[in-house]
């Protein structure tokens, strides 16, 4: 748990701190890539240390992430440029892919599937503490001192959590020759970096028809067919291709990849429509995120009880609905709502993700052997992180190109621009702007964050669908 909240509260007290960063740094316009570089490697490495931790064990698996997660984190808090601070947090990001996927395969090993479903409860609060923490933190941390302490800060969770892993989990392991399928892993590596890029920089650096873009996608469909080419005939495989044959774990991974992009739609969003649509300050946009967070691990603990007393699917069913309840509230969320409604959109949310998520990881490790265990687990976080990615890609692009035609549509390119939409996120920064440009940009993002909230409910409603094909209890079909 120690270590999940290192990596955890890295996002939002990261997030915080950033325009002190930028002030002293300069570099604005590498902004996004603080955070794109730590997204890359940590969906990259995801996969190949939940494989290595099926043919190693967790323990060294785990130590190993969190030492390069706590290395980067010293570097970042020496950085002298921008550029060095996103090489920081390549490496960071290369650690951070450890964590999540090793402590809930370890949660996997050491309880029984009726302690297991309590244990995932405990695991998802760490989400929730993390997530009223890291502002805190990231605040005080960069009024009283320097923002270097908001990675340094790191640093003594690390050490402790490396000192509790060692003095209490022991782990039997089968020492047999193994080897390793590094073909794999590189194709598999070169597949995923190439993707996640098109996903990041498509529609941002380059237009999505461009010769990079175009390049990478042939680059990584290519390298994904000579990957499952390997796999099928590898001896030890990077990733088991027979663990997708199982129905549970199937469905379950769509469905992380469909609620993955429910939640960037949520988390990067909302405060723009708080801020930018409602005209509220930044600290109730944040209240209004915090309440997802305060709901999924109590639905996570609920979920614990739930999965034993009415099985995995119908908690997953109960979890769909409450995204589809949350879905309808977004829809129907508009500028004179007030941000109680969008607290309560975010809490239904939330409740949604707790119920379902703990009822797939739950299900998922209870499918598997031990030998598997570590690699379907970061199987389904691995579908979670490509479906964030994906839904910033898409939603963003939705909401530029709605608002870009809105301004284009009622003759108000001599008045504002898509840029000008910024002025509305910062406290003063409407100053600069009309009030008649201030109420053509608020009515744009009105529609345009409209449009995609519609797109975030038909993902919860295919994401219900979805649960509707997940097994009954005790139904191992392929």
């Amino acid at each position: 748990m120690l270590a999940m909240f290192m990596a955890a509260v890295e996002a939002t007290i990261v997030s915080t701190a950033m325009p002190s960063i930028v002030s002293d740094l300069g570099g604005f316009s590498k902004y996004s890539w603080i955070f794109s570089a730590y997204l890359l490697m940590n969906a990259i490495t995801v996969l190949i240390y939940g494989k290595l931790s099926d043919i190693f064990g967790r323990k060294p698996v785990l130590t190993v992430g969190i030492i390069i997660f706590l290395v980067g984190s010293i570097l970042c808090g020496t950085s002298s440029s921008m550029e060095w601070l996103i090489f920081y947090r390549f490496i960071q990001g290369i650690g951070a892919g450890a964590v999540m996927p090793i402590a809930s395969t370890i949660v996997g090993d050491i309880y029984s599937k009726e302690e297991r479903a309590k244990i995932q409860g405990y695991l998802s609060s760490i989400w929730g503490v993390s997530a009223i923490t890291g502002p805190v933190l990231g605040g005080l941390i960069v009024e009283f001192t320097t923002w270097r302490y908001v990675f340094w800060i790191n640093v003594p969770i690390g050490i402790i959590s490396l000192i509790g892993l060692h003095s209490f989990l022991h782990e039997q392991i089968n020492k047999r020759s193994t080897k390793i399928d590094y073909h794999g892993a590189f194709l598999m590596f070169v597949s995923i970096s190439s993707l996640m890029m098109i996903l990041v920089e498509g529609g941002v650096r380059f237009e999505w028809t461009s010769f990079p873009i175009v390049g990478l996608g042939c680059l990584s469909l290519i390298t994904f067919i000579m990957f499952i080419r390997q796999e099928q005939r590898a001896q030890n495989p990077m990733m088991p291709l027979e663990i997708w044959k199982h129905r549970s774990i199937l469905i379950a991974n769509v469905i992380g990849l469909t609620t993955g992009i429910i939640l960037i739609g949520i988390s990067s969003f909302l405060p723009a429509f708080v801020q930018g649509v409602m005209g509220k300050s930044p600290m109730v946009a944040g209240f209004t995120l915090t309440t997802m967070s305060i709901g999924w691990p109590i639905a996570a603990t609920i979920a614990g009880r739930l999965i034993l007393t009415l099985g995995y699917r119908k908690t997953s069913i109960f979890g769909g609905i409450f995204l589809i309840i949350g879905g309808l509230i977004f829809f129907f969320l508009s500028k004179n709502a007030g941000p109680l409604m969008a607290m309560a959109g975010s809490f239904f949310i939330g409740v949604g993700m707790g119920l379902s998520s703990t009822a797939f990881i739950v299900s998922i490790q209870s499918t598997v052997g031990w030998e598997q265990r570590g690699i379907a687990t970061a199987t389904n976080m691995f579908m979670r992180n490509v479906g964030s990615t994906i839904g910033a890609a898409l939603l963003g692009g939705i909401i530029n190109s709605r608002l870009a035609h809105y301004i284009e549509e009622n003759d108000l390119s001599d008045q504002v621009e898509l840029n000008n939409t910024h002025a509305l996120l910062d406290p003063h920064g409407g100053e600069s702007l009309t009030a008649e440009a201030q109420n053509i940009l608020r009515e744009g993002l009105n529609l345009s964050l409209h449009h995609a909230y519609t797109t975030v409910l038909i993902f919860a409603l295919i994401s219900f669908f979805l649960i509707l094909f997940f097994p009954k209890e005790g139904d191992q079909e392929t």
